[in-house]
């Protein structure tokens, strides 16, 4: 028999949000999963499951039954022929990295984290940058799901097509992921070139740096004409590093969660302390050399508040030069560096950001320097509102103001998805307060 806890406080990892669910599980079994969805369909209860808690927003609170898989995190197959790995849907990018790591195998694009499940990564459309890679649910060509009537499914490109299509970016709501099987490619290393430019420059040539590197991506330092652009390519040359714990972490760390804290008294330091950090960390040429996902894996500083929204890629130059206008003619809304500029293929999966179409991802940021949050409101809707006149689609994972209305005229799928959810769940087991205002 499974036991849960009562009395466990949920937080996510930038504390912006949190739940006390009535039960909290964790379970090792997948008759133990079961057990736990019976009991909810005898006493009514919502069931969600809970990853590595990373989501800046409320996607994975819960009043009800929590199930959080982090006992559930094997790796159960690698199939060297075919470069594929099966896993248990609760194991950690960043434990799956070292395993692949192991066969001579890597994921061929993650994101900046890997303290999360696969499950959560993927369920949430999680991505890194590239145009000749999609999100990391791209790379899905299997999985094992659980519905809430106990029955499992499985679904791939050849079985279960359309709840494939939905369940790779399944949002937690069509019922647990078990399993997941993962196409990787051979390990590889990667030369990260890191080097000083101008907005200006970044925009006019954005074709050619997009052709240039294979991982190309930007940061905007706003209230300045300052980018830093980083391109990511395959390299045989050995490991280097030009990574100094003083600059990263004494520097880039603790004096700019100092600096922030002085500017909420303050604000009209922000785009001082924007052009002075740019000067100090960033104006010169910087290159490393590591195992992939050693690359792709970096700090995320502080806690924060974050949007991350996907426009037609085409309109990346308005998008940015309007936000960059709104900034101007408001000297009292301030915004944090950066704003981090990524590109994504585009792909067929029912309820990806980039659904159909090639994408740049444009992320924004609010530190929240020794947890006190900064007055954001102005600089979010002024973005959130360029976003959506752009025909942008927020990132899942992260904080956004989009209800029903909004999704049905963003995704063409919106409906297909919505018949697969209510008949794999009719009564709506899976649902959460941030999904029904996705679904209702």
């Amino acid at each position: 028999m499974v036991h849960g806890q009562g009395g466990v406080r949920f937080q996510n990892w930038a504390k912006t949000y949190g739940s006390s669910p009535e039960m909290y599980f964790q379970p090792t079994t997948v008759d133990e999963i079961k057990e736990i969805l019976d009991l909810a369909r005898q006493k009514s209860k919502k069931v969600k499951v809970v990853g590595g808690g990373h989501s800046p927003s409320d996607i994975a609170c819960t009043d009800d039954y929590m199930i959080e898989m982090g006992r559930m995190n094997k790796v159960l197959k690698v199939d060297k022929e075919k470069k594929q790995v099966t896993a248990e849907a609760g194991i950690l990018l960043s434990d799956l990295n070292t395993e692949l790591s192991k066969h001579g195998l890597a994921l061929p694009i993650l994101g900046a984290v890997s303290d999360v499940t696969a499950a959560g990564v993927v369920g949430t459309g999680t991505h890194n940058t590239g145009l000749r890679h999609g999100i990391l649910a791209t790379q899905v060509v299997g999985l094992t799901l659980l519905t809430a009537s106990g029955e499992t499914l499985e679904c791939s490109e050849s079985v279960n097509t359309e709840l494939y299509r939905a369940a790779c970016v399944h949002l937690g709501c069509l019922g647990i992921i078990l399993t997941i099987t993962f196409q990787c490619v051979p390990e590889f290393y990667l030369q990260e070139t890191t080097f000083p430019s101008t907005l200006k420059e970044v925009l006019d040539n954005l074709d050619s740096h997009l052709k240039k590197s294979e991982y190309f991506r930007f940061l905007w330092f706003p209230h300045t004409e300052n980018v830093s652009v980083i391109y990511q390519d395959h390299t045989n040359k050995p490991p280097t590093s030009s990574a100094s714990w003083f600059w990263d972490y004494v520097i880039g760390y603790y004096l700019l969660e100092f600096l922030l804290w002085v500017s909420t008294f303050l604000p009209c330091l922000v785009p001082w302390i924007n052009r002075f950090f740019f000067w100090l960390l960033f104006t010169g040429k910087v290159e490393n050399i590591n195992l992939s996902y050693k690359i792709f894996n970096y700090e995320c500083r502080f806690k924060q508040h974050v949007q991350d929204w996907a426009i037609p890629i085409e309109k990346t130059k308005e998008a940015l030069l309007e936000l960059k206008g709104v900034l101007e003619s408001n000297p009292k809304v301030v915004a944090h560096y950066p704003v981090e500029v990524r590109f994504t293929r585009g792909d067929d999966i029912l309820l990806s950001p980039c659904f159909r179409r090639d994408s740049c991802y444009m992320n924004i940021i609010m530190y929240r320097p020794y947890g006190k949050d900064v007055p954001r409101l102005d600089y979010w809707l002024a973005y959130e509102s360029i976003m959506k006149k752009v025909g942008g689609r927020p990132h899942w994972a992260k904080a956004h103001t989009c209800t029903r209305k909004d999704f049905e005229k963003m995704y063409p799928g919106f409906q297909e998805f919505c018949s697969i959810r209510e008949k794999l769940d009719p009564r709506g087991m899976f649902l959460n307060a941030y999904l029904e205002k996705v679904f209702y």
